[in-house]
């Protein structure tokens, strides 16, 4: 090969690298604004629920960062059966205030937006978000109209991770997950496949690896047409569940529209109120002690 065109060819092979490393770098970078999409302006103007008692609520992470949602109660009497609600990547949470009498009839519901969402303070992190609900589950099972053994966890989307991790680390009475992933890091490499996506992404949301160990009914709803997370992602994650309840697709959904639907809305409510309807399953007792032996005296 002649030496000019040797040249041209090193040339472009040092081009083309430099650009290749350059772009893994770029999603480096702004891998916080690939992976979440925080929305700030209410998706409801004035979110309040039919059937509850709706009230504007600010609480604190342990970190001091101030998180804004609502909090809905029923008016019935008594500790009730309660939800936490976590959203998606791009969604900011108002609407489930305004959709809770169909979604969650008869149960307190909290629905609090992600830090950097909504007015909550800070910006999004995986870890956080995770912290932020282990948080939220505990301030709401220590309410005094809320049954703490009947607290369910319902995570869409991005959500869907948040609500995996928090139901292993606390006691989940049922899980409902709406368009559900195995992980963002697979998913990241399916759509970046020539980048070693691996080695720089740091909010990966690796649900697969955490279902096994997740001991709550776990209802999934897939979209009927969703570009977001294929079925194949959703697939890797069903196999894996620890206790699966059901599988579904809600007809004539996709990936933006599934939790508003009415179908998507009373198969929810259906799954919750029959699960916090079942008789909770005693303790079980203590083992008594053993007796303790002794060496006889001689006589």
């Amino acid at each position: 090969m002649p030496m000019n065109n040797t040249k041209k060819v090193v040339g472009l092979a040092g081009l083309a690298s430099a650009l290749w490393l350059g772009l893994v770098t770029a999603v480096a970078a702004s891998q916080r604004r690939l992976v979440f999409n925080p929305t700030i302006k209410r998706e409801v103007d004035h979110p309040r629920s039919s059937g509850h008692r709706t009230r504007s609520v600010v609480l604190r992470a342990r970190d001091g960062t101030k998180l804004s949602g609502w909090l809905m109660t029923p008016a019935v009497i008594g500790p009730r059966p309660a939800v936490v609600y976590f959203g998606g990547r791009s969604e900011e949470v108002s609407w489930v205030a305004r959709d809770a009498g169909k979604l969650f009839p008869g149960m307190t519901v909290l629905a609090v937006n992600y830090r950097g969402y909504g007015n909550s303070q800070g910006n999004p992190d995986e870890q956080l978000m995770i912290d932020d609900g282990c948080m939220l589950f505990d301030w709401l099972g220590e309410r005094a109209h809320v049954d703490p053994r009947r607290l369910a966890i319902v995570g869409r989307s991005l959500g869907s991770g948040v609500a995996v991790q928090v139901a292993m680390q606390r006691p989940a009475h049922a899980l409902v997950l709406i368009t559900p992933y195995d992980s963002i890091l697979a998913i990241a490499k399916r759509r970046f496949r020539t980048m070693p996506i691996e080695y720089v992404l740091r909010h990966r949301f690796e649900s697969v690896k955490y279902a096994p160990s997740l001991l709550a009914p776990t209802y999934v709803l897939r979209a009927a047409v969703d570009d977001i997370v294929p079925h194949s992602h959703t697939d890797l994650l069903v196999a894996q569940l620890g206790k699966l309840h059901k599988d579904e697709i809600v007809p004539d959904s996709d990936h933006m529209n599934i939790p508003y639907l009415e179908a998507t809305q009373t198969r929810i409510a259906a799954f919750l109120s029959a699960q916090f309807a079942q008789p909770l399953t005693p303790p079980l007792p203590l083992p008594l002690p053993l007796p303790v032996l002794t060496a006889a005296s001689e006589p």
